[in-house]
């Protein structure tokens, strides 16, 4: 079973090819074009779509040694994420399975991120995952590839976004959730305080967080930030790594599952990677923590959570929609 997978959810077009639940290539490329911008610009990220989907798919078939006719079906990202972004990914893959004959399979992002674990670890179910990203923060109780259901989530801004955020504050360039992560390495985490939000069970909330982070920094001097960045961002990194694990130990407390896992963007962090391995230790929890590249947004999660749906007789067809908002 060979299947072609494609994501377009925000601003990384990618493709990948999975060959009997195995991945044989990914592919993905970024959009310089909103560094400049502080932030992803939804049409420019649409417009870049169009002009790297081609190329991606044709260098992920070349580098599996793959040829189209080989492909038993097409899964793409239906969503959630960026509306114009979405659509030039399903009007590809539909296009491409139409023109083969072949079905084409919708798959929801955030589930994509969740199975994305499966790639390199053998995981026993059920399981629980943080999804923490840009646009997304969750915990999800995984009892099967195709069985999940969310038992927190952000009712605000989600945990990425008040790193970019914050980053944006200081005047560090885009994407700067990774750099806040550099300079917090070599920072006081306790030397500045920040509130964490008062949220019921399982449910994140980061508005408030951001906005306290804010008020601090615009009462500095340019010279008085630049002398305390990186105990800014220590002391900012820590409290959201804080928030974080408090409510997965929640939901581990709550469910009696001890295997926990991370997924995301976010699960690039540095600082939250350690405190889920110290976790491991203190806590006696199984944990499990995706390679840096499946972390970020690929077509490889995709392309397996189609393999599992097609597996159940499950497909889609040329009428299925994209959706801005779409629940797991």
């Amino acid at each position: 079973m060979v299947i072609l997978g494609i994501e377009s959810s925000c601003d990384e077009t990618a493709a990948a090819i999975l060959k009997d639940g195995k991945i044989l290539a990914n592919v993905v490329a970024g959009q310089a074009v909103h560094s400049s911008y502080g932030g992803v610009v939804p049409e420019l990220a649409s417009r870049a779509h169009q002009s790297n989907i081609v190329p991606v798919v044709h260098e992920t078939l070349k580098k599996a040694g793959i040829p189209g006719a080989d492909i038993d079906a097409v899964a793409y990202t239906q969503g959630p994420g960026l509306l114009g972004s979405l659509l030039v990914g399903s009007s590809f893959a539909k296009s491409f399975a139409l023109a083969l004959a072949i079905p084409v399979i919708p798959v929801n992002h955030m589930q994509g991120h969740v199975l994305s674990l499966l790639l390199e670890n053998t995981l026993t179910f059920p399981f629980l995952c943080l999804t923490v990203s840009g646009g997304h923060t969750q915990i999800v109780r995984a009892d099967a590839p195709l069985k999940m259901k969310v038992l927190g989530e952000t009712a605000d801004d989600a945990a990425g976004e008040a790193f970019d955020k914050a980053a944006k504050v200081l005047g560090l360039p885009y994407p700067g959730g990774p750099l806040i992560d550099q300079y917090a390495a070599q920072g006081d985490s306790k030397r500045f305080h920040f509130p964490k939000p008062q949220m019921p069970g399982m449910s994140f909330s980061f508005s408030g967080l951001k906005t306290s982070f804010v008020n601090l920094v615009q009462k500095m001097s340019p010279e008085e930030k630049n002398a305390s960045l990186n105990d800014i961002c220590a002391s900012y990194q820590a409290v959201i790594v804080d928030i974080l694990l408090s409510k997965l130990a929640i939901a581990v407390n709550t469910t009696g599952i001890t295997r926990v896992a991370i997924a995301g963007g976010v699960a690039a962090n540095s600082g939250l990677r350690s405190a889920l391995k110290e976790a491991e230790k203190r806590q006696g929890w199984e944990v499990f923590i995706p390679s840096m590249r499946y972390c970020t947004d690929n077509a490889s999660m995709i392309a397996l959570s189609g393999y599992y749906l097609y597996k159940s007789g499950i497909t889609g067809d040329q009428k299925d929609t994209s959706h801005a908002r779409l629940p797991l």
